[in-house]
């Protein structure tokens, strides 16, 4: 992003503050999703090496995918499809491992609260 755009997104994000109360929420469920990754790893029964090689290893592939592909300033910008992609493997398996470390009902609260904010998020993003 070049300054202007910069300063562009922040006007758009003072004249809404609901705009900008929705992107820190996208960016607190991303925080969750990514943990949610690391503790399912560590905590895999798979034995001690499995689970730190997982407990490091899935965040850090979620990390290195939403940077590459689905961030703001993604080194590879993909049309929204793609981005939307990356989104749902990298959110949804955050979800997917709420639910697998034994958390059903958190599991759907995240889910419900990613699909919601990610389309309102990519909605407005785009208007």
């Amino acid at each position: 992003m070049t300054a202007n755009e910069d300063h562009r997104h922040l006007t758009a994000l003072r004249g809404r503050p609901w705009f900008a109360a929705n992107e820190a929420l996208a960016f607190v469920v991303e925080l969750v999703a990514i943990g949610a990754l690391a503790v399912w790893g560590f905590t895999a029964p798979e034995g001690v090496a499995a689970s730190v090689a997982l407990g490091i290893g899935a965040p850090v592939a979620a990390v290195v995918l939403w940077g590459l592909f689905a961030a703001p300033r993604a080194r590879y910008p993909l049309p929204l499809a793609g981005v939307l992609a990356v989104k749902t493997l990298v959110l949804g398996g955050g979800v997917a491992a709420v639910h697998g470390t034994g958390h059903l009902v958190a599991a759907v609260v995240l889910a419900v609260v990613t699909v919601a904010n990610t389309g309102c998020a990519e909605y407005f993003r785009r208007r």
